[in-house]
């Protein structure tokens, strides 16, 4: 015969009582639609790849995932946003890297995205293109250094925000060619691409959704990818390094969740979006604008990578003396 003492008894029944329930909340998940908030305004990369994720994502989750653009301050706004939204799952942070590892660096109105925002899966990988008007008397970027060397200060680049991507590119190509160009920031690429397009700016190295089609419809003229080899999407367009510019710059997006959101959920979002992102859909659509699958990568080890580039950025950001604002 097998005895409990009351009080192995009492844990046991709260076991019994407990987990039912847990289990049915985890279950329920996701019992409402789901938000990406993108920290740019509508029509830039991420905002272009959160749309194609959360559409493949919708069946898979059972339930709508929507987009919601909160522009301004180079994703901080956005990013703020969702760090004290309530840790349920519902409210998700479509992520461009620099929005976490270099926004606490530069930005006054930064969270600190090690603690406030959980990394849940990294999305895409690609590389930004050096985009000019088609009015600019450059066709290749010695012809662009050259230029500017001119007449310093005169040529002028725009960005998603102080600490972008784009920024940090534009930065270190001055830094690299010896040149003297003057930083505009936007609250996104969108609007950023729109007035080198207009002709109000001189270049943008714009993420590549955006760019492609306006290249390709002569609205744009390329004159640089920033990684180590060409894209698919832009065959013709050389890398910077192969026209003499010792520069290699590379982007991410990834999702990430509220401080203390339950970890079934994290995984369930893991899993799902590991599973859209193998969709041809999905594949097609980067493939299309130029982007890459990601390496996979577990959720630690997505982790591990974000802790990484913000230690790497922090010292990268300072020897570039970008200050915060």
């Amino acid at each position: 015969m097998i005895t409990l003492s009351r009080r192995q008894a009492l844990a046991l029944g709260g076991g019994a009582v407990l987990m039912p329930s847990a289990l049915h909340a985890q279950a329920a998940w996701p019992a409402q639609p789901v938000t990406f908030v993108v920290g740019y305004s509508a029509g830039g990369g991420a905002d272009i790849v959160a749309r194609e994720l959360a559409h493949l994502m919708t069946p898979l989750l059972g339930q709508q995932v929507i987009v919601d653009n909160k522009g301004g301050a180079a994703g901080a706004i956005g990013a703020r946003f969702v760090s004290n939204a309530k840790p349920d799952g519902y409210t998700l942070f479509y992520a461009v890297g620099t929005n976490i590892v270099t926004n606490p660096h530069v930005l006054k109105a930064s969270i600190d995205t090690l603690k406030g925002l959980v990394p849940i899966i990294q999305t895409t990988d690609y590389q930004y293109v050096l985009a000019v008007n088609p009015s600019v008397p450059a066709n290749n970027v010695q012809e662009l250094i050259a230029l500017a060397k001119k007449e310093p200060g005169k040529l002028t680049f725009s960005s998603s925000g102080v600490g972008g991507n784009n920024h940090l590119a534009g930065a270190l190509f001055a830094e690299a060619a010896g040149i003297d160009i003057t930083h505009a920031p936007y609250k996104g690429t969108g609007p950023a691409l729109m007035d080198v397009i207009s002709g109000v700016i001189t270049m943008n190295f714009s993420s590549l959704p955006p760019a492609v089609s306006q290249i390709k419809a002569g609205r744009l003229k390329a004159l640089a990818v920033t990684g180590t080899k060409r894209v698919s999407a832009l065959p013709d367009v050389p890398t910077l390094k192969e026209q003499g510019v010792d520069v290699t710059v590379n982007g991410w997006h990834g999702l990430f969740a509220p401080p203390k959101t339950p970890e079934a959920i994290l995984d369930r979002v893991y899993k799902e979006a590991a599973v859209a992102m193998k969709e041809a859909k999905y594949t097609e659509a980067l493939a299309k604008d130029g982007l890459d699958l990601p390496p996979p990568r577990p959720r630690a080890e997505f982790a591990k990578y974000v802790e990484d580039e913000h230690a790497f950025w922090g010292k990268k950001l300072k020897a570039l003396n970008i200050q915060a604002e």
